[in-house]
């Protein structure tokens, strides 16, 4: 029974290792310009690496991740992407298949001019994974006009009396209290 007890984990624990395998080798961590990274070197005006060299032999797909050190990336798809700099290393999902282009704003594009730009091509793969699947957001919708100064805030129209009394009721109820009080004031100083 031990023995039956043994193989059948031994089993399970060689079934996860190869689920695990498999899914390690299904997205690509991509490192941006690879061992050179992603720099700038401000005195010289030049790149740490040939960022177009480095894309053109890269394949990239859905659900892989573009990684960098010091960058910051805002990415638009097919338009381009914004890349600041910043003190930190990002990890940027593909989530978009097509034409996507990353590039450095930094010192008014003059980065960008000198190099700091790639051009990458996402095909399909394996598709999105489920942690990476989500719906996109709701479409942008802009804050109502601000209301003309000479304009008042529209007032309720009422066309019919509230159901229940409602003001009248109440004001005919104090009335009716009011009434009373007065009355039994008189009573008790015994005016009446």
């Amino acid at each position: 029974m031990a023995a039956i007890k043994a193989t059948a984990v031994r089993m399970i624990v060689v079934a996860l290792l190869i689920t695990a395998a498999a899914a390690a080798d299904a997205y690509t961590n991509h490192t941006v310009g690879g061992d050179a990274g992603w720099f700038f070197n401000s005195t010289t005006n030049k790149t740490s690496a040939d960022y177009n060299a480095w894309a053109a032999n890269q394949t990239f797909s859905l659900g892989d991740y573009l990684r960098g050190s010091a960058i910051i990336p805002i990415h638009f798809s097919t338009v381009g992407a914004a890349i600041s700099w910043g003190a930190t290393v990002i990890s940027v999902p593909l989530v978009i298949e097509g034409t996507q282009y990353y590039f450095s704003d930094a010192d008014d594009g003059g980065q960008c001019q000198h190099g700091m730009a790639f051009e990458i091509k996402v095909s399909h793969g394996l598709g999105l994974p489920p942690s990476l699947n989500q719906p996109p957001p709701p479409a942008y919708v802009p804050p109502p006009a601000a209301a003309d100064e000479g304009q008042s805030p529209p007032i309720t129209v009422v066309t019919s009396p509230p159901s229940g009394g409602g003001m009248r009721t109440s004001a005919n109820f104090f009335g009716l209290v009011l009434v009373l009080l007065v009355v039994l004031s008189f009573l008790a100083l015994g005016t009446v």
